[in-house]
């Protein structure tokens, strides 16, 4: 299986202090990669630099081909990559269809987009796809913070990704909208897209991911599958802060 996605050896310091320490990984194509660590491991960092939000101090990032080091956010959307935040970042006094249609930005002009009747239709087909058909009209400030996170999520998909980074995307949502969520997931990973998300929901993960990573202290600790990461002694340590008991543990 080929790598779509490498960052090697990158470090990231924000004035004296070390967040990223170092970090190598690859995201096999097609995979759905769990990027997991505890609170303040440098997954949401390691978004940024990913996605163009921050630059990296050592290191180099590939994507599809592509040293995208030094490649400006946009350039990076256009070459394959769109992200979702852990943060709303939708416009709430916009529609939901509005909203998903802006997800386009990069493929249209924006004169093409405010006038385009088949723009608004790829933005109402990607909601009703994830479920989401009822809200197309409504201004997204008016929903429930559990619908915006959906919403943000097929923003994401129309700039039509190859690989597609989410940031806690199912932080927020209750039982039944999480297993819409992981199945709209699985069925963007059969369209061939690459999934790297950063989540603490530790059953999400284990149903939806087939690869993990694992930080801590802004180092990487783990690489490898999802039965794997459980039986790990430095996983466990870095989670419940004691060495692995005898006979393994399911606690991650």
């Amino acid at each position: 299986m080929s790598t779509v996605l490498e960052l090697s050896g990158v470090s990231k310091s924000f004035g004296g202090l070390m967040v990223i320490d170092d970090v190598s990984f690859a995201v096999p194509q097609g995979s759905r990669t769990a990027l997991i660590g505890p609170n303040g491991a440098g997954k949401s960092t390691v978004f940024n630099l990913i996605s163009g939000v921050y630059p990296i101090n050592q290191g180099r990032i590939t994507a599809l081909g592509h040293d995208i080091t030094d490649m400006s956010v946009a350039n990076r959307v256009a070459h394959g990559l769109a992200r979702s935040f852990q943060n709303i970042r939708l416009m709430p006094h916009l529609s939901t269809v509005e909203n998903v249609m802006l997800g386009e930005h990069h493929l249209r002009s924006p004169w093409s987009l405010a006038r385009g009747q088949r723009a608004s239709e790829r933005a109402r087909a990607a909601l009703a796809d994830a479920g989401l058909g009822t809200y197309p009209g409504q201004v997204v400030a008016d929903l429930p913070y559990g619908i915006q996170k959906r919403i943000e999520v097929v923003r994401a998909i129309m700039a039509q990704p190859q690989i597609l980074l989410l940031d806690e995307p199912a932080a927020g949502l209750n039982h039944v909208e999480t297993n819409e969520l992981r199945r709209l997931l699985e069925r963007l990973s059969q369209q061939g897209i690459t999934l790297l998300v950063v989540e603490h929901d530790m059953p999400f993960v284990r149903t939806l991911c087939n690869h993990v990573v694992v930080l801590n202290f802004g180092k990487k600790i783990f690489e490898g599958t999802p039965e794997a990461v459980h039986r790990d002694p430095g996983v466990l340590e870095a989670y419940l802060g004691t060495p692995a008991p005898a006979g393994g543990s399911h606690a991650a």
